[in-house]
């Protein structure tokens, strides 16, 4: 069973339910952050207590449609004091000025500015806020759907594709592949984009065993046993929740650092033939801006003529923008560098450290001068040059003979 990032009720169209998996304190403890406001959708995307591009997009628009619905339902509330309910050209207007706060949480993330631009036209058609909060409620359930689909849709498309590349290479034997950041159901409505891509390879490799071992099949086929997942510096997704789905799907995989790629590759006794990587925006030629450390992989994979693969829905698609030159890379904060956040263990024997009530207990660490300048890009751009293929729920798409992307298909 997948892991779920956001957990969704709703049962009740008139009163959903919201809760997000704060993912800083993963791998070792659970928690659901309950979301009622924009303000708090705000606060967990901004905090990077939900990351990944689809999950982003889709709990912004959860939060609006449960601000919405508490403002029609509890007039005491502090939001509702930001409304005039009884005016609905009012409240338009405040909600429009909302929605631009929220945007501003993550500005890289194309994802959720596609679904704020649509929520926007909802409300642009809607002539009170009984209608908006329908149509609101029937976007959101179809964005969360759509993007479940389309994520299985991806990993079978992107897998299939490697799988085939191998085929007429004549390749069939075991091969690894590697990923970095974090992709899989914490970073979507469940299944992942890279990470789904993967996940779709061991449910092969799994299949190919199982008809090998009952004499079914004895030709050999290519097929995945092992993933090396990077850390992915400096806020480790990889380490705590790539490492963390690869283990709870019990899939073979090495964690590795982001500086020993290079060395991995030529060391490793299983080939590794391909890279798979999400994407939080691609532009018109297929530019892609991605968690920093994105490039540095692509790079060392073409030197190694190793596939790199970018994974995303459509809905990453920036139409408008030409090249990776003109995306806003937003820059962190240079204490989510200079500072380490885990759990807390024993020194001594590696177990868990405990508060009175049983929980574990989060702690920082520092790990560099106070006092050190600090530059901390959460993306970086892989220019197109070192992009194999680009894998959508509409399929695989590959440069022509002069090296160029043609993703006009998929731009709306």
């Amino acid at each position: 069973m997948s892991l779920e990032a956001i957990s969704f009720d709703r049962s009740n169209p008139e009163r959903v339910s919201v809760k997000v998996l704060d993912q800083l304190l993963l791998p070792y403890t659970t928690k659901y952050i309950p979301i009622h406001t924009i303000d708090e959708g705000y606060s967990v995307i901004k905090s990077m207590q939900v990351r990944g591009a689809p999950a982003i997009a889709i709990v912004g628009s959860l939060s609006v449609l449960t601000e919405i619905q508490l403002i029609k339902h509890d007039p005491f509330s502090n939001v509702t004091k930001l409304y005039n309910p009884t005016n609905w050209e009012a409240t338009r207007k405040v909600l429009n000025e909302r929605l631009d706060f929220l945007l501003s949480s993550r500005p890289t993330a194309v994802n959720l500015s596609n679904s704020l631009a649509e929520i926007k036209t909802i409300l642009r058609s809607s002539n009170d806020l009984q209608v908006f909060d329908r149509d609101l409620c029937r976007y959101t359930c179809r964005l969360i759907d759509e993007d479940l689909a389309n994520n299985m849709k991806m990993g079978d498309n992107g897998a299939k594709y490697l799988l085939d590349v191998l085929e007429k290479d004549g390749f069939k034997d075991e091969f690894a592949v590697l990923t970095i950041c974090n992709t899989g159901s914490l970073a979507t409505s469940g299944y992942g984009t890279a990470l789904g891509v993967i996940r779709s390879l061991w449910k092969d490799s799994v299949a190919k065993t199982h008809e090998a071992s009952l004499g079914l099949d004895n030709e050999k086929h290519a097929k995945m046993d092992h993933v090396f997942p990077l850390e992915t510096r400096p806020y480790n997704q990889g380490s705590r929740l790539t490492a963390y789905e690869l283990v709870h799907e019990k899939i073979p995989s090495t964690l590795i650092t982001d500086s020993s790629i290079a060395y991995r590759i030529i060391t490793s006794s299983t080939p590794i033939k391909a890279a798979f990587v999400g994407a939080d925006r691609i532009v018109r030629n297929g530019d892609t801006a991605n968690k920093i450390g994105t490039l540095q992989l692509s790079v060392i994979c073409k030197q190694f003529g190793i596939k790199f693969f970018v994974v995303a829905p459509k809905t990453t698609i920036d139409n408008v923008t030409e090249t990776g030159s003109d995306i806003i890379v937003e820059e962190r904060r240079p204490e989510e560098f200079k500072l380490v956040t885990g759990t807390v263990v024993d020194p001594e024997d590696g177990s868990l450290i405990l508060n009175e009530s049983g929980e574990p207990i989060s702690g920082k660490v520092g790990i560099a001068p106070p006092d050190i300048d600090v530059w901390n890009p959460a993306f970086d751009i892989t220019p197109h040059e070192f992009i194999d293929g680009i894998v959508t729920e509409e399929g695989v798409f590959t440069k022509n003979s002069d090296g160029e992307f043609d993703l006009q298909r998929l731009f709306k």
